[in-house]
């Protein structure tokens, strides 16, 4: 069986994941995020509730969200109580994860506690081979927030293209982060992807908090 739920944040990971999980044909039932009130979360990047409702209406799979307060260990137990709301009506869990055993492995025991199976396409995927996917299929992928030493602030909300990506890379190997932001250096959301009835536009300000930290504030669907 592969009735299927989607750890999702609607950034370029769990977007990419979701598209390999149908084109092998998992019957996605839902969309699964926990919404953390930490905005540096230990185990999830912090989605854009608007954006993340929008995403799921254009795909047409239902999201079911699980608010925390983002403390240590104690999100786990929130993805749990999330997991647990849909366990019966599904087989396997689908995560965008790439290299994060951090994250792999606890979320793997979550899932095998309700005798459910694991699912990361994207697992040990080199940084290039992420980006060759999602410019093959055609994805938009905005920078929604920067950690890190080396990403310009003026990349902030814009689509990334193949222009802008070698200019990332660039600055990667100069200031020494990982391309795919495996390591929190970044996070994305995505605007379009083939499974998308339409795109996504957005309306943002950008807030900075000291030099190297900034990210996208009182986002809007246009």
């Amino acid at each position: 069986m592969r009735r299927s739920a989607v750890l999702f944040t609607g950034g370029k990971d769990s977007c990419l994941a979701l598209h390999l999980a149908l084109q092998k044909g998992y019957d996605v039932k839902y969309l699964l995020s926990v919404i953390s009130k930490n905005f540096d979360s230990f185990m999830f990047h912090k989605p854009y509730l608007n954006l993340l409702e929008k995403q799921a209406e254009i795909l047409g799979i239902k999201l079911i969200i699980q608010k925390t307060k983002g403390e240590k260990e104690r999100e786990l137990v929130d993805l749990g109580l999330l997991i647990k709301k849909i366990k019966d009506e599904i087989d396997i869990v689908v995560v965008g994860g790439i290299a994060s055993s951090y994250q792999g492995k606890r979320i793997k025991k979550i899932c095998s506690g309700f005798g459910l199976k694991f699912h990361a396409p994207l697992w040990d995927y080199s940084p290039e081979q992420i980006w060759n996917d999602l410019f093959k299929e055609k994805f938009k992928v905005v920078l929604t927030k920067i950690s890190c030493e080396g990403i310009p602030k003026e990349f902030l909300g814009k689509v990334i293209d193949m222009k802008m990506f070698k200019e990332l890379k660039k600055k990667a190997e100069k200031y020494k982060f990982r391309i795919d932001f495996e390591g929190g250096e970044a996070e994305t959301a995505v605007l379009k992807m083939p499974e998308f009835k339409k795109d996504i536009c957005i309306k943002y300000n950008i807030k900075s908090e000291g030099r190297y930290r900034c990210w996208l504030s009182d986002l809007e669907i246009k």
